[in-house]
């Protein structure tokens, strides 16, 4: 058995590090965002490879607050599962994975200076307190992930405010067009949140954690994720009923494999590592309906 485990090494420590399957977070909200954009008007390039770098490194800081304050909440040890776990199983220095996270908010900091420069300054308040909760998401002495609002606080920040961010630079304002879009982005990344509560539940429930999933056991659990997908292709068709939006946007159902299947494995699964599999396929759901629904903007524009 300890056979089939075996320990990352060199750069494969690092990139394990990001947590890099909930990077698609932070991309698919930010591409779809600049879509819904290029409806209004003509792409700054240079504005999206920005925005999407200094989102993309957010997300990197936050997992690594994430791997830190669980180490030192004695969260993580060599046989948690997940890809976290790179202090406990492969000797990274604690400092170290601090230190790069604070390195990677600082050069965030830098890129949306560069973004403030270009459109408004108003948005370094929108970042300062994006930061603060990536932050405080696991760290501090209440963090966030802990409580039973991990799933609406992450969905709000890394699905609705990064599309409208990415929204705002582009066109210089908010529509009601833009956040009702943002709206299934919202709920599919609370999914991945709540996705993991539910794979952790009796990890967590022993350490003293009350998220949603814990709160409301691991069969309302499954269903409050169930309705986060359903809710979100629902949003879409019925945009596509009642307002402009073009009936293009419905590629978005090519995804759904992804959440019936994360679905069935949380429903005849137990164990940590038989539904890790559905954690990855919820997070592959936020992937895919955001690119879908960008490319599905895009070509009712184009045609």
């Amino acid at each position: 058995m300890q056979q089939t485990i075996k320990a990352d090494t060199g750069w494969r420590i690092w990139w394990q590090l990001t947590r890099p399957h909930t990077l698609t977070a932070a991309f698919a909200p930010v591409f779809l965002g600049t879509m819904i954009a290029l409806t209004y008007g003509k792409i700054h390039f240079p504005l999206f490879f920005a925005m999407l770098t200094a989102s993309i490194f957010i997300q990197m800081a936050t997992n690594m607050f994430n791997e830190y304050y669980d180490f030192k909440r004695g969260l993580d040890t060599e046989k948690s599962v997940g890809i976290g776990g790179a202090i406990v199983r492969n000797g990274v220095k604690p400092k170290t994975v601090l230190n790069l996270a604070f390195l990677l908010y600082g050069i965030s900091v830098l890129i949306g200076i560069y973004i403030c420069m270009e459109t408004s300054w108003l948005l370094a308040l929108v970042g300062v307190v994006s930061m603060l909760i990536g932050y405080f998401y696991t760290g501090g002495p209440y963090p966030i992930a802990y409580t039973p609002f991990g799933e609406l606080v992450s969905g709000v920040v890394m699905g609705m405010f990064l599309i409208l961010i990415a929204f705002y630079i582009q066109t210089g304002t908010v529509t009601t067009e833009a956040v009702m879009l943002s709206v299934p982005s919202m709920l599919l990344v609370a999914a991945i949140m709540m996705a993991n509560n539910i794979r952790d539940l009796e990890g967590d429930k022993k350490s003293g954690r009350k998220t949603l999933a814990i709160l409301t056991g691991r069969p309302s659990a499954i269903t409050i994720l169930m309705s986060f997908f359903i809710i979100s292709y629902g949003w879409i068709i019925a945009l596509v009923i009642f307002t402009s939006l073009s009936p293009w946007a419905l590629l978005i159902f090519l995804s759904i494999p992804k959440p019936m299947a994360a679905i069935a494995i949380f429903r005849n699964n137990l164990q940590p590592l038989q539904v890790a599999p559905a954690m990855k396929d919820t997070a592959i759901t936020n992937t895919l309906f955001g690119l879908l629904l960008g490319i599905g903007i895009l070509i009712g524009h184009l045609f």
